[in-house]
């Protein structure tokens, strides 16, 4: 067998204010109708004014690092390294990872932001994985952690009825590829030619430059639906596929697909192509909503918890985002107990 990443601590954490759809509807041209048939989503969550990307990451850093206590002691904490997956920086300079590790008390060990948009927390995993099958770390804490309430127009019906806010986290440690938690392969890519498609077209160095205050809208972040769509159900697909051929598991082997909660139809539609039984493709989005980098692992969390994700399931995680970008990641699903909202 050789050094693997293994995953042995999961947590997760929403802000305190929910969103109905019948909320969204007395503010905007919209009604819990046409939210759900468009999205299978019911309800999603919103930082309070003053909360940032960080009181989310840290929150569910923690509950990881509990979570792995748990079955490992008090050593099972120790991590020498943060990856944080984020769109949404507390600023623009400096990273927010820093300041995350320092509010969790871990010292000056090396932390680090990954902005891959909703792909982040595969990118994030695969950077923290690689660097402790290299030996460069023990113990990785890994956090995919968004606030797009606070990027987002607040007249558009469509991405306001989509995203919300959040954190998920795990705990990574060396192990070996035989044992269950063990992260067996990546697939992972990018298509710049869309960067157009998933965007914020302001606030960043090109417009600054030009010396002119932003177009009207430029500051909000922007997505054309349709053709997002069709590119996310391509590439989580065919990552999954690729994937899957990569470690030798058919989709018959596969008892769980935890995708990025982008949108029901989309997952539904990427378990059709790879030919899964509805059952098999994990959904909470109806309770929470798009959380872009931190949806997978809160998906993973509220599984856990409810029984869905056993030890012994052979999962593939699977995202699309921004960039563009994709990724997937297969692993057993381990023997942890993951530590969400109080």
């Amino acid at each position: 067998m050789s050094r693997a990443a293994v995953i042995c601590g999961l947590g997760g954490a929403l802000p305190a204010t929910a969103v109905t759809n019948e909320e969204l509807a007395a503010q905007l041209d919209t009604s819990d109708r046409w939210i759900r048939t468009r999205t299978g989503i019911g309800l999603r969550y919103v930082v309070a004014p003053g909360e940032s990307t960080s009181d989310l990451a840290v929150a569910a850093g923690k509950r990881a690092l509990e979570s792995a206590r748990r079955k490992g002691g008090d050593e099972a904490g120790d991590v020498d390294l943060v990856v944080l997956a984020t769109s949404t920086p507390d600023r623009p300079c400096p990273g927010t990872a820093p300041g995350v590790a320092h509010r969790l008390g871990l010292g000056t060990v090396p932390a680090f932001d990954v902005a891959a948009v909703c792909t982040g927390f595969v990118y994030a995993l695969a950077t923290a994985a690689s660097m402790i099958t290299a030996g460069v770390a023990r113990r990785a804490l890994v956090i995919g952690a968004d606030t797009f309430s606070t990027i987002l127009d607040p007249v558009d019906r469509t991405t306001r009825a989509i995203f919300g806010d959040g954190a998920g986290a795990v705990v990574l440690r060396a192990g070996e590829s035989g044992e269950p938690g063990a992260l067996l392969g990546f697939d992972l890519g990018s298509d710049g030619g869309g960067a157009d498609l998933i965007t914020v077209r302001a606030g960043g160095s090109r417009q600054r430059s030009t010396g002119e205050p932003p177009a009207e809208g430029d500051q909000y972040f922007a997505m054309e639906g349709r053709p997002v769509f069709t590119e996310a159900v391509i590439n989580m697909s065919e990552s999954s596929q690729r994937l899957l051929d990569r470690v030798s598991w058919t989709a018959a082997d596969l008892d769980k697909v935890v995708a990025h909660q982008a949108n029901v139809r989309i997952l539904h539609a990427v378990g059709e192509q790879l030919g899964l039984e509805e059952k098999q493709i994990v959904v909470n989005l109806d309770r929470v909503g798009n959380t872009v980098a931190a949806s997978i692992p809160l998906a993973l969390s509220d599984a856990a918890a409810a029984g869905d994700l056993v030890p012994g399931h052979r999962v593939v995680l699977t995202g699309f985002g921004g960039g563009l970008t994709w990724g997937s990641a297969a692993l057993v699903w381990p023997d942890i107990e993951p530590v969400t909202q109080p």
